[in-house]
């Protein structure tokens, strides 16, 4: 077992790599997700390489910035309250490497072999193994232990959305068939020479709405990771949300409100450590000796109002008080300076413009037996900047890299052009593998150094 002190040269160091790491994945995370936004225009000739990938990032940052943190967190609320904050003050780092080891490890994997895989589904296979892990490490029972709720809805909306994207994108490029007669749109892109001015017109829209609503849902995860490694490394300066001032008064009315409903409802694992924050924030500030010790109890409390939502015993009156209070207590834990979503928006962004070659080239040849032609890529970029923008407003996580391929895959079957079996097998086997080797790597590494 590896233990860091908070005062050790070592977790400073330790924490340093990996606010390092962070930004390495961010910056994988655009040379494997971002390139799928910028796959058609490049590949039809629409926009140069340089001009398109600047262009993509741009349109990025606008969509983190203009983007939520609702998806952000759903992300840190996969991990144990006890994981967010160490009761004994000792800074997360065995949970940190776990996540952006493995994490990274397979994003670069799959990017070498040119394989459009999910950084989304790298990230939260890694962070159910964290939480698997973590069960162990303290000898409890996992179905009580491990919010499988909240899991299971982040796993839902991941597999549900590569359908849509196929059958969505499918039906609208049989649509632009039927009623829009260009002949420019349906033939192959011919090398160096630039498409109808009315296709590169649609072309480079469409590139703009992925973009954007890229940085809209990916975008917000980056925060989340960003976020648990700041705290980790400066947790006085960022363990609170400094535009909402703590207010006790107001905390101890909500946890008040919440004892009785956390004491019926919550799993058995984490109910003595729920009742304990409940005691500590009722007594007030005077208990507390730093911010981390008040995040930690906070969010002890939110995971017992998180139970009651989903259990099933509880009554709808009782599901709806319990998501009230935790709307009132979130914003003093989960927040977003500005500067975190700039960086995230800049990784992603720096990311895109070196790495796209290869996903490009899978996503032009590869995905159908014919080449990918402007109708294609106009119809899955459409459908899926929908659905992507939709899930980042409404605070799920979905893949950018599914969504996408998914759509291209819709449209070469609408097109009567049929699907390369051999790289659709690659692509669905990284799709099936990644959350098992995510969940086992990270799960066994924060089993070790915890």
């Amino acid at each position: 077992m590896l233990h860091f002190a908070p005062e050790s040269i070592w977790s400073i160091i330790a924490l340093g790599l990996c606010f390092l790491l962070v930004c390495v994945f961010e910056f994988a995370n655009g040379f494997h997700d971002t390139a799928n936004a910028v796959a058609t225009v490049i590949y039809t000739n629409s926009l140069k390489p340089k001009v398109a990938v600047v262009w993509s990032g741009l349109m990025n940052l606008l969509g983190v910035l203009l983007g939520g943190i609702a998806v952000a967190y759903t992300l840190v609320e996969l991990l144990p309250p006890d994981v967010l904050s160490p009761p004994n003050g000792n800074p997360a780092v065995p949970m940190l490497v776990s996540l952006f080891g493995t994490a990274l490890a397979w994003n670069l994997l799959t990017w070498w072999f040119g394989i459009p895989n999910s950084s989304s589904h790298c990230v939260i296979g890694s962070l159910v193994g964290i939480a698997i892990g973590d069960s162990f490490l303290h000898a409890r029972d996992l179905g009580h232990s491990v919010d499988w709720n909240q899991i299971w809805k982040v796993l839902t909306t991941l597999a549900v959305s590569p359908p849509l994207g196929f059958i969505g994108a499918g039906i609208l490029f049989l649509l632009i068939r039927k009623f829009v007669h260009l002949p420019a749109l349906y033939q192959r892109p011919e090398p160096h020479h630039k498409p109808n001015p009315i296709v590169r017109a649609l072309l480079i829209t469409t590139c703009t709405l992925v973009s954007f609503s890229h940085g809209n849902n990916d975008g917000q995860k980056s925060i989340g990771l960003i976020m648990l490694t700041i705290i980790g490394l400066m947790p006085a300066a960022f363990a609170l949300n400094p535009q909402v001032p703590v207010q006790y008064d107001v905390i101890r009315q909500d946890v008040q409100a919440a004892r009785p409903l956390v004491a019926e409802f919550d799993r058995y694992s984490f109910k003595a450590d729920a009742m304990a924050s409940i005691d500590r924030l009722e007594k007030g500030a005077e208990i507390h000796a730093s911010p981390a010790e008040t995040r930690g109890d906070i969010y002890q409390v939110l995971s017992g109002l998180r139970s009651v939502t989903s259990n099933p015993a509880a009554s709808d009156k009782q599901k709806k008080e319990a998501a009230s209070l935790a709307k009132k207590l979130r914003p003093t834990v989960e927040y977003a300076p500005f500067w975190v979503r700039l960086l995230s928006a800049l990784c992603l962004g720096i990311g895109t413009m070196i790495g796209y070659r290869r996903i490009v080239q899978t996503l032009g040849e590869g995905i159908g037996k014919a080449h990918l032609n402007p109708a294609q890529g106009a119809a899955s970029e459409v459908v899926g900047a929908g659905l992507i923008m939709t899930a980042g407003y409404t605070g799920l996580p979905v893949s950018t890299t599914h969504i996408i391929t998914s759509g291209v895959a819709g449209t070469m079957v609408a097109s009567g052009s049929g699907i390369n079996m051999h790289m659709l097998t690659k692509i669905a086997l990284a799709w099936l593998f990644t959350l098992p080797v995510t969940i086992t790597v990270s799960a066994l590494l924060f089993y070790i150094l915890a």
